[in-house]
């Protein structure tokens, strides 16, 4: 597995049910690509007709029917683009056993030989929080409150929108984002470090006047006489 130096991919799935091994399937793809801590432009969204029947509780959660899934491609249409989007990536999965098991199922439902871990690196993002904030709930709700991450416009849950919000509170979990800007080589080193200052405010130098400077001098030699001389 070859890793790309920098990339990282926020993933978020949603699926018919429970468990993958109760025949279960994934109906939606989330992912949000961030380079170098800097959230992009760069995404991959894909619907998926599970020609399954949806249960009702997953129905409620996500709100996606069956029949706004019927002119949808299948997981076996979209595998190949899916697989392209995120090889050698590092996935960064809230609960990522949960959408990692739903992957390697439809991976091997595909008739593909490998696993999601073969090639991409996984980070998952609820471990990371739960070591940051033991005892406190720490799903992607109660995080954005936390960090202070606006959720408003989530009133269901989508597999898209739901890796734009974790990219934000990963990065504010492990840091925050930065401007920092690296030009990477091939083999991870580092050419140049280039820092966005376009946006500080210009330095101000401001001297002491002449008497402040006697008034000084004065302090020093009423309190350290001559010793200060010595400095």
């Amino acid at each position: 597995m070859n890793l790309i130096v920098g990339k990282q991919i926020m993933l978020d799935t949603e699926t018919t049910g429970l468990k993958p091994e109760e025949g279960h399937r994934i109906i939606e793809i989330g992912a949000v690509v961030v380079q170098n801590r800097v959230i992009t432009d760069t995404n991959y969204h894909q619907y998926v007709n599970p020609n399954l029947q949806i249960d009702a509780e997953a129905l409620a959660i996500h709100g996606i029917s069956n029949d706004f899934l019927s002119d949808k491609p299948s997981f076996s249409q979209i595998v190949d683009q899916f697989i392209e989007f995120i090889q050698g990536a590092e996935l960064v999965i809230h609960n990522a056993p949960f959408d990692v098991g739903f992957i390697n199922h439809e991976l091997m439902l595909c008739g593909k030989n490998f696993k999601l871990e073969d090639i991409c690196s996984i980070t998952d993002s609820l471990t990371l929080a739960r070591q940051h904030h033991p005892g406190a709930k720490n799903n992607l709700d109660a995080l954005c409150k936390r960090y202070g991450v606006s959720n408003e416009h989530r009133t269901l849950h989508g597999a898209l929108l739901d890796s734009e919000i974790l990219a934000q509170v990963y990065l504010a979990i492990t840091g925050g984002q930065t401007k920092l800007e690296l030009s990477a080589r091939n083999d991870t080193s580092f050419d140049q470090l280039c820092f966005d200052v376009s946006s500080l405010p210009t330095l101000v130098t401001v001297k002491a006047s002449e008497q402040e400077l006697a008034d000084h001098a004065q302090w020093l030699e009423k309190h350290f006489g001559t010793e200060q001389k010595k400095w």
